[in-house]
């Protein structure tokens, strides 16, 4: 068993070989809280859960890191714009993010820090570049000299000859405008802390740099992120790293955008789809369905068509699962993934070929309940708990059946009710009264609920919207 994965560094898929064997580190740059996540945000969040809990199927120990960018130019605009100060928004938006990653079932990170509680690591890393000449102060800022790191831009394979760095106002006294701002000298009403160069605030290049070094070390395995990371964000913290002395990540993986008419999905497009307002419309683990089964190289174009399907695909498994716990009682998971779906996750997480092993085994599992072949029925449904639980989807995880908290009481009281109303169909239908046998089921369809008539009598489940 090996897990490869495409590397942005080597630009090729390669074998996963850990530091530590039976150990992984994973850093996952997270959210900047200047406002509050939309789906192409948490896109990142479920992607990387997803190759943690492969991991972790795969027996290895995960260590996972994804950080909190609380404070950088975006949150002090917004804190200008709101008259708020700056750690209420960043606060009241981080938040939002873990509500958002919670809502689609997504693992707490082993730590989650937070940018501005480690402004003493920070400090340490840029007085070491400055005494080895990577680093220079100017103006109470300070700023990494790119021509004095070789490696510059290997990740992102510019050249540094035709390079436009981004610039913020304020950044005065570069000795080369290629040069990043790792600290920025204070401005009046901003927030600072005190330096030996001055006070001022943290670059958000210099912030990952020095977490990934404090909870990781000098060398951890995979860095990840989304693709407009890339640069100038993660070419800027390998230099950092690396000029420090630490050897950083060894696998750089990268997921890609949710577009909307082709372009990033973006608060500054104005083409957002808050996660907050997709839940009130969409099951959350539609949600994770739809986000999550793309694979996570590819571009998901958003639509309210794929939505749809994206339910009604659901809809098919979890009908299915319905039906043999309503023939043979609660089915455990089976304790491996068939070897199919297994080979697709281990081939850079291939989660699309991996859910095609689910269908099908819910077509045998299908077949299986028409031919009141219960054991074959069970056994399939057992595959497909398993499957589906690495790539949490699992339709009967407590998480998703309400089981953690009052849904599933919620869940009885709404199957009484419709008994109720079922038995008076049932009584209509005894006595030949079709048209009101008819309308009842109707009635039950247009609030979300389909009946379905067998041998053991009308049953009903969720349907798509």
């Amino acid at each position: 068993m090996t897990i490869r994965l495409y590397d942005t560094g080597a630009r090729q898929i390669r074998d996963f070989t850990p530091l530590t064997p039976g150990c992984v580190s994973i850093y996952l740059c997270g959210a900047t809280v200047q406002a509050a996540p939309h789906i192409g945000h948490i896109r990142s969040g479920l992607n990387f859960d997803i190759m943690r809990r492969w991991f972790a199927y795969r027996g290895y120990d995960v260590t996972f890191v994804r950080n909190v960018t609380d404070i950088d130019d975006k949150i002090i605009a917004k804190s200008a714009e709101q008259g708020r100060p700056w750690w209420s928004i960043g606060y009241e938006n981080e938040r939002a993010f873990n509500s958002g990653y919670d809502a689609l079932g997504c693992l707490p990170p082993t730590y989650e820090p937070r940018a501005t509680g480690h402004i003493p690591e920070m400090i340490e890393m840029m007085r070491g570049l400055i005494e080895r000449g990577h680093a220079y102060e100017a103006d109470g800022n300070v700023y990494f000299d790119v021509r004095s790191f070789p490696g510059y831009l290997e990740l992102s394979n510019q050249d540094l000859d035709d390079l436009r760095q981004p610039s913020g106002d304020g950044e005065t006294g570069k000795r080369d405008q290629r040069d990043f701002a790792m600290w920025k000298a204070a401005k009046p009403g901003e927030p600072s802390w005190e330096t030996p160069w001055g006070r001022g605030r943290p670059g958000w290049h210099l912030e990952c740099s020095a977490m990934a070094h404090k909870y990781l070390g000098p060398v951890f395995d995979i860095h990840g992120g989304g693709l407009d990371l890339i640069f100038p964000h993660h070419e800027n913290e390998i230099a950092q790293a690396k000029a420090y002395g630490d050897t950083f990540a060894k696998y750089w993986v990268h997921n890609a955008w949710v577009t909307m008419s082709g372009e990033k999905m973006s608060k500054s497009l104005g083409n957002s789809v808050l996660v907050s307002e997709m839940v009130k419309h969409w099951r959350p683990v539609v949600l994770r369905y739809y986000l999550g089964t793309p694979h996570y190289r590819s571009m998901i174009e958003y639509s309210e068509e794929s939505l749809r399907e994206a339910e009604s695909a659901f809809a098919r498994i979890e009908g299915f699962a319905q039906r043999v716990v309503e023939k043979a009682g609660v089915v455990e998971p089976a304790d491996e993934v068939p070897p199919a779906f297994a080979e697709a996750m281990d081939d850079d997480l291939g989660v699309p070929q991996a859910l095609a092993i689910v269908h099908t085994t819910v077509r045998q599992g299908n077949s299986a309940l028409a031919a009141d072949d219960k054991e074959a029925a069970v056994a399939r449904l057992a595959e497909v708990r398993a499957m589906l639980g690495v790539l949490g989807l699992d339709p009967l995880d407590p998480h998703w059946t309400g089981g953690a908290d009052r849904g599933e009481d919620l869940h009885g009281v709404v199957d009484t009710l419709v008994r109720l109303v079922l038995e008076q169909r049932e009584s209509a239908r005894e006595r030949k009264d079709w048209g009101t046998a008819d309308a009842i089921r109707d009635q039950l369809q247009q609030t979300g609920l389909v009946v379905e008539d067998g041998p053991a009598g009308p049953r009903w489940t969720l349907g798509p919207r």
